[in-house]
C-alpha cells in the first residue's frame, strides 16, 4: 500500500512538472524541434534541469544497498549501442517529431480529454505489441 502511495505522489509530481513545463502542449514540443522556423529554445532548459536532478539524484540512490520501496534497483546492464537501440531511438524520434508528444506527456494528456493524446496512447501499446509479436518471437 505504501509503495502504491509513493508512486502516485511521484506520478502526481511528474504530471504537474509536465504541465507547468508545457510539454503537454504538443505545439510548444513543435516549436522546440523546429529549429528552422519558429524555434522556442525553453524545454532546453526544462531538460538540462531533468538532467541536473537525475544525475545528482544517482550518485546518491545508486549508493543505497536497496530502493526503499523495492527489493533491488532495476538499472540496464547495456553499456554498447546496439540495433534494436538505434532503432527504437528513431522510432520514439519519429513519433515525437509528428505528434510533439512522447510517452509521459501523452498519458498525462488524457486526463485532459484529448483526442491526440488517446490517439498516441494507443499507437504507443501497438508498438509495445507488434515489438512483442514480431521482435520478440
Amino acid at each position: 500500500m505504501k509503495t502504491n502511495l509513493v508512486a502516485l505522489l511521484a506520478g502526481i509530481i511528474f504530471g504537474l512538472g509536465l504541465a507547468i513545463s508545457q510539454m503537454m502542449n504538443p505545439n510548444k514540443v513543435l516549436n522546440f524541434l523546429d529549429i528552422t522556423g519558429n524555434w522556442d529554445p525553453s524545454l532546453a532548459f526544462v531538460m538540462m534541469g531533468a538532467l541536473g536532478v537525475g544525475i545528482l539524484s544517482f550518485r546518491f540512490i545508486l549508493k543505497r544497498p536497496t530502493p526503499l520501496f523495492a527489493d533491488a534497483f532495476h538499472v540496464s546492464l547495456k553499456s554498447h549501442i546496439d540495433k534494436p537501440l538505434v532503432i527504437g531511438s528513431a522510432v520514439f524520434g519519429i513519433g515525437w517529431g509528428m505528434t510533439g508528444y512522447c510517452p509521459g506527456p501523452a498519458f498525462a494528456s488524457l486526463g485532459l480529454f484529448s483526442t491526440e493524446a488517446v490517439i498516441m496512447v494507443i499507437a504507443i501499446y501497438a508498438g509495445f505489441f507488434s515489438h512483442r509479436f514480431f521482435i520478440k518471437k
